[in-house]
């Protein structure tokens, strides 16, 4: 018989282990536990953006700051973010319109998106009494309003506005296209009940153009170009006509920026190191967004070079509130809008501590304004070479003349540039009109009327660039 004395006698030290081992269980345990907390009391912040792979003035606050992960490189990791985990959601649209609604719906925290989208934006969020957005920063602008035009196809007899009364044009409802249309046919005197307008989105629009499904198309930066460079649509009005700036922004729900001011500080200077990136090599730029939207990099280039379209800048600067409100103008008019109260919506704090931290002078960078027209006056005609990349002539004659000699001897030129003689804007050299001046120089024109008056007025003769280039091959 064993005595249970025996038993406890003899498993003392047993007992005393196991209860030694049941306490180190025990604080393990608890240590793990307090451990489990921590985590799930670290903040896990989501910020959901919305931006267009598809609008080339967006991609300094969009794709560039994605694939190159900007935003990351800048996010604030000290003091209240320090055990912060990141999740940032980025979300690809056709145009501005569904940012805002995404935006509206919680979805979305930040909206990267054109002058008229921006507009709405902010006009529609302080329409719900209880929802707000701010305009932090800009993206990038064109202040003779190049970017957005009107397409005909190529095979079309329309060369001007007033010949669309009574024809279909269809354009992204909503869109910075879109607020320029409307302001075109305001200033031609042309209203809306004379024209059969459909709402397409952006590549609806473009294969309706190809195919003759369409008599015009109006849209944003690149989808004129892409057409003009593939052949199947030619611009009869560009932005630069309606006399006012094309510009693009940034756009934040305003319970978000209250409540992590630092992330749209960092936002910002992600922008800015965008706008660095395209500044550096232009062509390289190109070809990289070129893998990343499908856009053909001799489209990115015309928005990009040096005398491109664009001018990547984040600042604020006064006109452009200016002009925003003159676009809200438009859209109120036409009972497109409601109102907009700019002293409660535009908040330059965020860009301008951006800039302060980056060690950057945010008021002489507000000052600066580039006017294509005086800032392209000089610059050299392009061809983008197959093989040898870009290459620059002094004038439009030795451009043309290097162009017929590239065809006569069966070289691939991917691309061809010259300057709109009104505007200084960039254009496809081989969709621009040229006058052949008595001395036999040539000068460039975006539109056919604009040339056909500069030659009457000169005694000049207008051409194709199929026909200029004839001509130099002679």
């Amino acid at each position: 018989m064993v005595r249970w004395s025996n038993l406890i006698s003899r498993d003392n030290s047993m007992i005393s282990f196991r209860v030694a081992n049941m306490t180190a269980g025990i604080a393990t345990a608890m240590i793990s536990m307090l451990g489990a907390t921590n985590i799930v009391h670290a903040e896990a912040i989501t910020i959901g953006i919305g931006h267009q792979s598809m609008c080339t003035d967006t991609y300094a606050a969009g794709i560039i700051v994605k694939e190159l992960k900007l935003l990351e490189k800048h996010l604030p990791r000290s003091g209240k973010y320090v055990d912060v985990t990141y999740n940032l959601k980025w979300d690809d649209y056709a145009s501005g319109g569904p940012i805002t609604n995404q935006m509206l719906a919680g979805k979305l925290d930040i909206g990267v998106m054109g002058d008229y989208p921006v507009i709405v934006n902010g006009a529609k969020f302080q329409a719900t009494k209880s929802l707000n957005t701010s305009l932090v920063s800009s993206t990038g602008y064109n202040l003779r309003g190049a970017g957005n035009a009107i397409v005909v196809p190529a095979s079309s007899n329309v060369y001007s506005l007033a010949q669309l009364k009574g024809r279909s044009i269809s354009t992204p409802y909503g869109s910075a296209a879109w607020g320029m249309l409307i302001k075109a046919l305001e200033d031609a005197h042309i209203s809306l009940s004379d024209v059969d307008l459909k709402n397409q989105a952006p590549s609806v629009g473009a294969a309706n153009i190809a195919t003759g499904k369409i008599d015009a198309h109006a849209d944003f930066c690149p989808w004129s170009e892409i057409m003009e460079y593939r052949g199947t649509g030619r611009k009869i009005y560009d932005g630069s006509q309606t006399g006012v700036p094309y510009l693009h922004g940034v756009v934040v729900r305003k319970d978000f920026v209250d409540k992590y001011p630092e992330i749209i500080v960092a936002f910002i200077k992600a922008i800015h190191d965008a706008g660095e990136w395209l500044k550096k090599d232009p062509a390289l730029a190109a070809a990289q967004m070129e893998k990343w939207t499908g856009v053909e990099k001799e489209v990115l280039y015309l928005y990009y070079s040096r005398g491109g379209h664009l001018t990547v800048d984040p600042t604020l600067k006064p006109q452009w509130i200016e002009t925003l409100e003159f676009d809200h103008g438009v859209l109120a008019r036409a009972d497109l809008s409601p109102p907009l109260d700019f002293k409660e919506w535009v908040d330059d704090r965020y860009v301008k501590k951006a800039y302060a931290e980056l060690g950057l002078d945010y008021a002489a960078q507000s000052k600066e304004i580039v006017d294509p027209l005086i800032a392209n006056r000089d610059l050299p005609n392009e061809i983008w070479h197959a093989k040898d990349g870009i290459l620059s002539y002094p004038t439009t004659a030795a451009f043309l003349k290097a162009a017929a000699d590239f065809q006569a001897t069966g070289v691939k030129i991917n691309a061809a540039y010259v300057y709109d003689h009104d505007t200084g804007l960039k254009l496809f050299g081989t969709t621009a009109f040229y006058v052949r001046n008595k001395d036999g120089s040539y000068t460039a024109f975006l539109r056919k009327d604009p040339a056909e008056t500069y030659a009457a007025k000169t005694g000049g003769e207008v051409s194709t660039f199929t026909e200029a280039i004839a001509r130099q091959a002679i």
